[in-house]
């Protein structure tokens, strides 16, 4: 255990933000569990979140330490696109699972990010080392991974403002028109099928936003440049399937397989975001895999 000693110097409103301030490698809601746990004391009595401080006071919070984790390193090949001292920029392949969810125990990113950056470990949620946000097994390209808490909470916070700027391309079915536009429906979880998102009525789900863009038509098929402006589970698959136009191979919202591609054609191209430690502007390219070069060239 760390334990942390601190005097007051001036009124404070609330025992937790005073905490917040001084310890930056931790969240606040981190802060509130610990101080609920018993483990924050003020004057030698102990506190609550909500406690007000006057100058004086001594506070003293004993920090535990990060659970151990069970998952295992795999040493399963990584290609980094981008990487400093806070963050590390993964072109993740179709096909790899993110993070360990039912049925995919073993062989995710997370497992391979743990042998190649051990110090991941206790970054983040639990299971999830420096993960700060997702793309589908199936989805290609850019994902970001925080190497530390500090820039772990500024990242999160910058896909929550909607800040970071996410082009994905995608091939969908059929002529698309207009040519671009926004899709404006709220996604929720299928009525029947729970495995399944679906666009639902305003108020049974949550808000969602993607707008797209023609780049060019490939045989009978369009292909898209996709911008999501919110980060609903599934959002640009369901979202294009619902205006009939479903991402190619996507076997759960739209048709049969038909060019035989073995996944869906939706690929994390461009992402632009704020470098923690310095808010400078970086923007990543991953440029579109083999496999999808070969089905546009297929069936130009």
């Amino acid at each position: 255990m760390e334990t942390h000693r601190f005097v007051v110097t001036q009124p404070i409103k609330r025992l937790d933000r005073f905490l917040a301030a001084h310890l930056p490698d931790h969240s606040r809601s981190e802060i509130q569990r610990w101080i609920k746990e018993g483990r924050a004391w003020v004057n030698a009595r102990p506190a609550k979140p909500s406690q007000a401080l006057g100058p004086g006071d001594e506070v003293v919070l004993t920090v535990p330490e990060p659970p151990p984790t069970t998952l295992q390193p795999e040493p399963i090949p990584l290609t980094i696109l981008y990487e400093d001292e806070d963050v590390i920029a993964i072109d993740k392949p179709a096909g790899m699972v993110v993070h360990p969810a039912a049925g995919h125990a073993t062989g995710t990113l997370v497992h391979a990010l743990l042998y190649h950056f051990p110090h991941l470990e206790g970054v983040g949620e639990g299971g999830r080392p420096g993960i700060v946000h997702r793309l589908d097994k199936d989805t290609s390209g850019i994902l970001l991974v925080a190497r530390h808490p500090r820039a772990h909470r500024h990242l999160q916070a910058q896909f929550k403002a909607r800040t970071v700027h996410k082009t994905y391309l995608a091939l969908v079915h059929s002529h698309i028109s207009p040519e671009q536009g926004l899709i404006d429906a709220a996604i929720g979880r299928h009525p029947r099928h729970r495995q399944r998102m679906a666009v639902v009525p305003p108020g049974q789900g949550r808000p969602a936003q993607t707008a797209y863009q023609l780049l060019d038509f490939y045989g009978p098929e369009s292909l898209l440049s996709v911008h999501p402006r919110t980060g609903r589970t599934h959002q640009i698959r369901v979202h294009l399937a619902s205006i009939g136009h479903p991402v190619v191979g996507d076997l759960l919202y739209g048709r049969r397989d038909a060019y035989g591609l073995g996944r869906h054609f939706l690929h994390a191209h461009r992402l632009r975001f704020r470098r923690p430690r310095d808010e400078a502007e970086i923007e990543l390219v991953s440029p579109l895999p083999p496999e999808l070069q070969a089905l546009l060239r297929k069936i130009e």
